[in-house]
């Protein structure tokens, strides 16, 4: 009998999902126009000159951001710029050729070199050879905080002590005091995965949330502290707590409804929403996120490792989309109430 009642309810569940997934798919961009890491206006005109071996672009880009004192965007084209110039280098060359002391170009070069460096076997003496090149680039910028988080960054990865790495946080926050990468770098490194523990990370972003304006990225960083907690074994004062982790989700659905559906900009904060709403199993929370995130994916949440699923973050991201497409379909009633039939309970109802 029980065998009998798993099948049916099996069944039930197919049919469930077959019927109502066409009507679920309609509210969310289709598959061939969802992008990953999809560059922005100012950016992506740098990038295609790049590729035909331009800089100018580029350098104006940046340029321009210093001046203007944009942080965030600068933070974001310099990672972006110094990932292309990694398989494609040739204008970043000639840019430094033709401008040795230009500061955009060492800060991207740095950039460049510390990626490089992450990503040897031999990491932490790759990053310490590199310590000269970062700590002059982020003391001759007096008001950019971006190369202090590249320093942060650098420092996590050359297993600098917690009395360096508190002196660059000051630094860091001095120049701007809710710069979004800078927080995620501190949070990183104050993580159980690094040196510090879930109870810290968690500490670190809720506090740095509540101090920052109600659109800042920052607020989101408990959000991120959830997804790295949720991903490691237990540490020593236990798994993540599961409140913790539910304001956090609470406080980045807050976050991601105050932007417009499709906005590039908090793109990376409602993928890693999204992923963790899924991880946690909240469906209807997650099918919410995955339409306002329109056709941007992005790498990061997605990429992280998982035995079951696709290599290509692309591809993961849309095996996220339909798991919770059939998820909600499965569970949707096969018949609801029809046009002004009354519920149970209801007026008219029993």
């Amino acid at each position: 009998m029980h065998s009998t009642m798993s099948l049916l309810r099996a069944l039930v569940g197919t049919l469930r999902s077959a019927r109502h997934a066409p009507r679920r798919a309609a509210g969310l961009v289709p598959d061939d126009d969802v992008l990953l890491d999809a560059p922005d206006g100012r950016l992506a005109p740098a990038l295609v000159a790049a590729a035909l071996g331009d800089q100018e672009p580029a350098a104006k880009l940046l340029a321009t951001t210093r001046d203007a004192g944009e942080w965030e965007d600068r933070d974001r084209y310099v990672i972006r710029l110094a990932a292309f110039a990694q398989h494609r280098g040739d204008w970043l060359t000639r840019w430094l050729s033709d401008a040795p002391g230009d500061p955009d170009a060492l800060l991207v070069t740095a950039q460049l070199s510390v990626r490089r460096a992450w990503e040897s076997p031999a990491r932490a003496e790759r990053l310490r050879e590199l310590a000269p090149l970062v700590q002059d680039l982020a003391g001759e910028a007096p008001h950019d905080p971006v190369p202090w988080r590249l320093a942060l960054d650098h420092a996590r990865g050359a297993h600098a002590g917690p009395a360096v790495f508190e002196s660059l946080w000051e630094q860091a926050v001095r120049r701007s005091p809710h710069h979004y990468g800078c927080h995620v770098a501190a949070l990183k490194y104050l993580s159980a995965q690094w040196y510090g523990s879930h109870r810290a990370a968690f500490d670190f972003a809720e506090q740095a949330a509540d101090d920052a304006a109600p659109d800042s990225l920052v607020r989101a960083l408990p959000v991120r502290a959830a997804h790295d907690g949720l991903r490691m074994p237990p540490g020593p004062e236990g798994s993540v707590p599961a409140g913790r982790v539910d304001r956090a989700v609470v406080r980045a659905l807050a976050l991601s409804a105050s932007f417009p559906p499709g906005d590039p900009w908090p793109a990376e904060v409602r993928n890693l929403l999204a992923h963790v709403l899924v991880e946690r199993e909240h469906w209807a929370e997650a099918w919410e996120e995955f339409g306002r995130i329109g056709p941007y994916a992005t790498s990061f949440p997605w990429s992280a490792a998982r035995d079951s699923a696709p290599e290509d973050p692309l591809l993961r991201f849309l095996a996220a989309r339909d798991r919770v497409r059939g998820e909600l379909a499965r569970r949707t009633p096969l018949r609801g109430p029809g046009p002004g039939t009354a519920e149970r309970g209801g007026p008219g109802g029993h």
